[in-house]
């Protein structure tokens, strides 16, 4: 007699499973490197010489060195949240505001992420999703934040 093997499929939450003010942390964290950096700063055409030229970078105050590309920060803050809530689940992402860049990220920092939902509601005018408030907020190695963001986004409600 053969037993049948329970399956457990990594996704993200369904619409009524988000619980507001409460905090999800996202481990784990993520060490940005000199070549994550130059990679994301050359794809995306930005040739700001802060990212890219650590001659240039070393004259100039406050920080004296090469600075994480704050757009891969951004992307970095959101990818560490996608296993454990929208892995699957999401629609679209419908937008992005309060974008906070409070400290730097230099090579060699790790980046950690948390989440809280600030709200959600059903759709309107899509029956079977919701819309869910995102605010990200990420942490260097020291705690220091470095970033936050809030996203709304669109969520697919639990299948009937």
């Amino acid at each position: 007699m053969t037993q049948e093997v329970r399956r457990v499929v990594q996704r993200g939450l369904w619409f009524e499973e988000f619980e507001t003010d409460v905090v999800y942390e996202h481990r784990p964290g993520r060490t940005l490197t000199e070549a994550d950096n130059v990679l994301f700063t050359t794809l995306t055409m930005n040739t700001q010489a802060l990212h890219l030229d650590a001659a240039f970078a070393e004259t100039q105050p406050p920080f004296h060195q090469r600075l994480v590309n704050s757009m891969f920060t951004l992307s970095t803050l959101v990818g560490l949240s996608v296993a454990q809530l929208t892995q699957g689940t999401i629609v679209a992402n419908l937008g992005f505001s309060e974008i906070a860049f409070p400290k730097p990220l230099f090579h060699g920092d790790t980046l950690y992420a948390e989440t809280v939902i600030t709200d959600k509601r059903e759709s309107k005018s899509r029956p079977g999703e919701g819309i869910v408030t995102f605010a990200h907020t990420g942490r260097n190695q020291h705690g220091d934040i470095v970033a936050t963001a809030v996203r709304k986004t669109l969520v697919r409600r639990l299948p009937a």
